[in-house]
């Protein structure tokens, strides 16, 4: 009996092939012009440790352990770049392919395939592609109720890149109202032991340099793109320092601190409202995107690269929601691309272009607000 391929083979096939075009199109023209990348310190970190240094014992390491593996595969390597890009293009077509697993919107599919000419030069020189693909599989895998392997990867995905432990309570209310206490625990439990299993040989190293890689992330002052700061350059003349690997406005711990409580207080008025009202996959899955959304909206820091966090689970929405999601995110990607990077230094040492930072900020704080505003509105229900 012949077999026969699942009906979204096509289109995975056909969203895939255009976004490697898509891919292909960034390293030209526009997309080619003043690009701003991580790839020395990338480099410098894979070569350390293929010189048999350990990190965050022999060299300071400024991301989790699961972020390794690609910055030490490139190094074997004599074109480091060009390695790496094919390595982060790897993972944006699995991105690709997770989304048409859990979806048979064309729409949806269409704009992950096109991201590249939304994101630009971003995607090939910075690594948040890996861990984006990961939670993407994970809010798939915990959206089919495969849970165990969802909280595995959502484990996997935070000692990646640790933004996706927002996602985390979304998921254990998910779990806990569908199955209860136990199956939360056990869920909470595999989260654990994949981040520990993956963090304990260097905390084993050098607790000190892991926890000041951790530590660091948490003292950092006003990052330069945030809406505060972005007002405050569109409306007056703030001190812009370069620290912890970033502008800052300095002078400004005030405001930075009101920001994180706005943050939280965004938080937990998401996460009380999805243990009310109904529960199904559309709401874990919104809850999923608005925690991520809050996160980049609100937080202390907004490099152009967290907009990469976003793609995979706007897509994974269903109905007006996906084309509204979708729409904020496009729009949000495009005002970024007009002052970054070809002219970032613009806006850093001039001020020029903060309107349209300002506007930016505000498009992603409006797209958090529509996440989360159905969430909480059923939980009336």
């Amino acid at each position: 009996m012949r077999s026969r391929l699942p009906a979204n083979t096509a289109p995975a096939l056909v969203a895939a092939g255009l976004f490697f075009a898509c891919w292909g199109l960034i390293h030209h023209g526009f997309y080619s012009n003043g690009v701003l990348t991580d790839l020395p310190t990338y480099t410098t970190y894979g070569e350390q440790m293929r010189h048999g240094h350990v990190p965050y014992r022999d060299f300071r390491v400024e991301y989790p352990p699961g972020a390794l593996p690609v910055f030490l595969a490139p190094a074997f390597f004599a074109n480091y770049a060009f390695v790496f890009g094919w390595l982060m293009a790897a993972c944006g077509v699995a991105m690709v392919l997770v989304v048409a697993a859990a979806t048979r919107s064309r729409f949806a599919l269409g704009f992950v395939a096109i991201s590249p000419l939304l994101v630009g030069s971003l995607y090939p020189t910075r690594f948040d592609l890996w861990p984006v693909a990961l939670l993407g599989a994970a809010v798939v895998a915990l959206a089919g109720r495969r849970d165990r392997l969802g909280f595995a990867l959502l484990g996997a995905a935070t000692v990646v890149k640790a933004f996706p432990v927002v996602v985390l309570p979304v998921a254990l209310i998910w779990v806990y109202r569908r199955r209860g206490r136990a199956a939360t625990i056990q869920a909470a439990a595999i989260f654990a032991g994949v981040v520990a299993v993956v963090v304990a040989p260097f905390f084993a190293e050098s607790p000190s340099g892991l926890w000041q890689s951790v530590s660091g992330q948490f003292s950092r002052p006003l990052q330069i793109e945030t809406l505060p700061a972005a007002v405050a350059m569109l409306v007056g003349h703030p001190t812009v320092a370069n620290t912890h690997g970033s502008f800052n406005l300095i002078h400004l711990d005030a405001v930075a601190a009101c920001l994180s409580v706005v943050e939280l207080l965004a938080f937990a008025a998401l996460w009380f409202a999805l243990t009310r009202g109904t529960v199904d996959r559309e709401r874990f899955v919104q809850g999923a995107a608005a925690s991520v959304a809050i996160f980049v909206a609100c937080g202390k820091v907004l490099s152009p690269q967290y907009l990469i966090w976003l793609v995979p689970l706007v897509a994974l929405l269903e109905g007006r929601r996906l084309a509204v999601a979708c729409g904020l995110l496009a729009t949000a990607l495009g005002l970024t691309l007009v002052f970054f990077p070809q002219r970032y230094f613009d806006y850093v040492e001039q001020r020029q272009l903060a309107w349209v930072v300002v506007l930016r900020d505000l498009t992603l704080v409006a797209l958090a607000a529509a996440l989360s505003a159905s969430a909480v509105s059923r939980s009336r229900a």
